[in-house]
């Protein structure tokens, strides 16, 4: 998938200087760092990198390399658009689905505090701090200011967690008071997943502590057709790391089948995030004429094209 991604990027006609960084299992296990040296000094360098799936053991081996990555790096925002493809058939075909959601990225559950107190008794600590809590609603409705958007709705379980939610709702509340035009409001989160399902026109800014960011926006994927069709950035202060929603899938890895689609789109935001906005536009609407077509999709989204047939429709519309 990085690979027809990078050839579709080129595509567009935009130079870009690609510095390649390996990272899989097999070099994690024979370097004994999840992060070896030689990605952290690539991203170091270029400060912008886009990023393919690695596979996170489940319930043992090596720890998360986005984890990681966002921790090292300080990637406090994860950023993930949610809009329907044109041509892509879904439960939602007769409303307008595009929200995007600001999950905060470095501590919560996430930040990995785990103890064995006694035999079979594990605690967890919840991490939720003024500062991650404040910078990520700043983004949050800087963006709804910058992009025309409306609403920011901030998720939380306050009613239970009063200490760690609450501190998340009332730095939500501080910034949206920096933002008069912007409506606010706030959902706990089991009502804002069944909304969600119920509704999903009526959101379109999501701000969310780590947990349920992860949560909702895989949910809100389905909504769209599903992780292969939705893209996502983490971003920091200095650097920016770009991403498909989904994990890694091994079981069809080097058999040409896999859809690229969410990398793709991920790299529409790095680009813009690159100040290269007409490349952008022309990677995303050559996308969007692929689907709207529905010759060349990949069999997730009811096609029957592989991963190179798929790129090559879409270099196509952007060489025509």
């Amino acid at each position: 998938m990085a690979e027809a991604t990078v050839r579709a990027v080129n595509a567009t006609g935009v130079a870009i200087d690609w510095e390649r960084a390996e990272l899989n299992a097999e070099i994690i296990a024979r370097s004994g760092q999840v992060l070896p040296s030689h990605v952290i000094d690539s991203l170091e360098s270029t400060r912008t990198g886009l990023k393919g799936p690695v596979t996170t053991p489940i319930a043992g081996g090596f720890p998360s390399v986005n984890v990681a990555l966002r921790k090292r790096l300080d990637l406090y925002a994860n950023v993930r658009p949610v809009r329907g493809l044109p041509g892509l058939k879904t439960r939602f075909d007769d409303v307008t689905i595009d929200m995007i959601i600001f999950r905060e990225n470095t501590e919560d559950l996430y930040s990995g505090l785990e103890h064995e107190v006694v035999k079979d008794v594990v605690t967890s600590l919840k991490v939720i701090t003024r500062t991650a809590s404040l910078r990520i609603a700043h983004q949050a409705f800087k963006y709804a200011k910058t992009n025309g958007r409306h609403k920011v709705t901030a998720v939380h379980k306050a009613n239970i967690m009063k200490l760690a939610d609450g501190l998340f709702l009332r730095c939500c509340r501080e910034v949206a008071e920096l933002y008069p035009q912007i409506e606010y409001q706030e959902l706990i989160v089991d009502n804002a997943s069944m909304q969600l399902v119920i509704r999903p026109e009526s959101f379109d800014i999501l701000l969310l502590p780590n947990l349920y960011g992860d949560i909702v926006s895989d949910l809100a994927a389905g909504l769209v057709g599903g992780l292969g069709v939705v893209p996502g950035a983490n971003i920091g202060e200095r650097h920016a790391v770009f991403e498909a929603v989904h994990g890694s899938a091994p079981d069809i890895a080097g058999k040409g089948i896999a859809n690229p689609t969410a990398l793709m789109l991920s790299a529409v935001m790095m680009l813009t995030h690159l100040r290269e906005k007409g490349a952008a536009d022309r990677l995303l609407a050559a996308i969007e004429a692929v689907y709207a077509e529905k010759k060349h999709l990949t069999a997730d989204v009811g096609g029957a094209a592989g991963t190179n047939e798929f790129t090559g429709a879409v270099v196509s519309k952007l060489q025509g």
